[in-house]
């Protein structure tokens, strides 16, 4: 059984990529094993190279890594609250522009679609304040 760190990584790597298996001639396998350590290289990376150039795609950048700013749940929760104050601030703005519409522009199919804004707002706010 290995460390802590490599079974982290395992998981990591198979929940962040996909293992293929090839099966190739001992004398390939063992010259192409040589020429990536002649290279410097690894076998995986110019496997990986040799395949996008083949199918004609841009490489995947490497997945973000979680940030400090969200590194615990504490951390998380106080990202969470701000960002929910924001938006209910931004509720209460189109909520006060709603209110301040003459009423012969209430009938439109534009106050329609504000109020039904503020009506979608609301229930992301009621979602959003039972994650934390």
């Amino acid at each position: 059984m290995g460390t802590s760190a490599t079974r982290s990584k395992q998981r990591w790597n198979s929940a962040n990529y996909t293992q293929i298996k090839a099966y190739i001639a001992p004398d390939i396998a063992s010259a192409f094993k040589s020429a990536c350590l002649a290279a410097g290289s690894s076998m995986n990376s110019q496997l990986a190279k040799f395949m996008v150039n083949y199918c004609q795609m841009q490489p995947n950048q490497k997945p973000a890594r979680v940030t400090e700013l969200f590194h615990t749940k504490a951390k998380r929760r106080k990202a969470h609250d701000k960002l929910l104050c924001e938006f209910i601030l931004l509720r209460d703005a189109q909520e006060h522009a709603n209110d301040n519409v003459p009423e012969n522009f209430r009938d439109t199919k534009s106050f329609e679609e504000a109020e039904e804004i503020v009506n979608k707002m609301d229930e992301a706010i009621y979602i959003l304040e039972s994650i934390y």
